[in-house]
């Protein structure tokens, strides 16, 4: 994503303030998790292959939209199509992979391989920030322009994925609503543990999303405004993510399942408190350690759910997670934009930690009650 180093910059450039800027990504969150688990559902039934096609057509839409747009309404329609193709995407992508690892026999090495696609995916990020800085210094909108071919390439090669062969619901294209009832039922009533897995890696996942949002506006907090400036700090927190991503499989081994599943809540609330007082920066060090949290805490997180989900429902019970991570995203962060133009960046920081430590720990005590051992 070549806009994301600017994307703040941008938006201020078109005349939209922080407080727009969540709105537009409360809505988006919205749409996502309107159509989430239904379009889990579709990837169960007609294909995950086929689901990411439509996500990815949407996504080479949405940003041909962006790039064409000067206001709050034309990114409004953007985030829509974007939303759109994410929810087709969240879930299948996670499902596709496990479940041909599961057909190769090979289903213990997906905390491994997960772990590496994601470490690959902030490798290229971090290259993309550099050059999305560099392409901002022509213009804020070069980035997004570019960003339209990549868009283009992206839904080209998803018409190579390979599906593997699973198990497909019965009376799935007959019956759907009944069956995604069953599936939630599932998933949040009968399955316990996949019930609290399902809720702590929403919260967690949430909270490092709203980090995400309030990174560009703390480096202009502490006075960095440089486009260039922008690109190598977020470079440097996507490689933050992307090599203790590579090695997640590694720390899952050394480190006990109720520990690492601490660790992780612990962490990220101490640097949302921590970046809450620190206006100088020191506090660049203590958003690193924040990122480095969240590329262990995703491929994990997904490997222990992964295990507790039965084939022919993975993707919609993916989504249903990914619907709660949007929910609560799209609930709190236009309160969020509210404080930080009211009051100040430095409370709404402080007010998405309080909710993150209260919310993840309530969720940890009833989770680390039950059996979490990952085999």
């Amino acid at each position: 994503m070549l806009f994301m180093p600017i994307i703040w910059l941008f938006y201020e450039e078109n005349g939209l303030t922080i407080a727009d800027l969540f709105i537009i990504q409360s809505i988006y969150s919205v749409t996502i998790a309107v159509i989430e688990i239904p379009s889990g559902y579709v990837a169960d039934v007609l294909g995950r292959k086929n689901s990411m096609i439509i996500g990815m057509f949407f996504g080479f839409v949405g940003m041909v939209v962006y790039s064409l747009s000067f206001g709050f309404e034309g990114f409004l329609i953007a985030a829509l199509c974007l939303g759109i193709g994410q929810s087709f995407i969240s879930g299948s992508d996670t499902a596709l992979m496990y479940d041909s690892l599961v057909q190769l026999n090979r289903s213990n090495e997906f905390i491994k391989l997960e772990g590496r696609t994601i470490s690959m995916g902030n490798f290229a990020e971090a290259l993309a920030f550099i050059l999305g800085g560099l392409l901002a210094e022509i213009s804020l909108r070069t980035p997004f322009y570019f960003q339209v071919g990549i868009a283009f390439i992206g839904f080209l090669v998803t018409m190579l994925l390979v599906e593997p062969k699973t198990e497909r619901l019965k009376d799935g294209k007959s019956k759907p609503w009944k069956n995604i009832k069953k599936i939630i039922h599932f998933s949040l009533r009968e399955n316990e543990t996949l019930r609290y897995y399902i809720f702590y890696s929403a919260i967690i996942g949430a909270g490092t999303l709203t980090m995400a949002w309030f990174s560009q506006p703390y480096f202009m907090e502490i006075g960095i405004d440089n486009t260039f400036y922008f690109g190598l700090l977020g470079a440097g927190l996507n490689l933050a993510v992307a090599i203790p991503s590579f090695y997640a499989h590694k720390i899952e081994e050394k480190i006990k399942t109720k520990t690492l599943l601490i660790v992780i809540l612990i962490l990220i609330c101490a640097c949302y408190f921590t970046i809450s007082y620190v206006t100088s920066f020191w506090g660049l060090l203590i958003l690193f350690v924040f990122y480095i949290t969240r590329g262990i805490a995703t491929p994990v997180l997904r490997d222990y759910m992964n295990r507790h989900i039965p084939s022919e429902m993975r993707a919609t019970v993916m989504s249903i997670r990914s619907f709660l991570i949007r929910i609560l995203f799209a609930s709190t962060s236009p309160f969020l934009g509210y404080i930080a133009n009211v009051y100040s960046l430095q409370q709404a920081i402080l007010f998405s930690g309080i909710l993150t430590f209260l919310l993840g720990g309530i969720t940890l005590v009833f989770l680390l009650k039950k059996d979490v051992k990952p085999y």
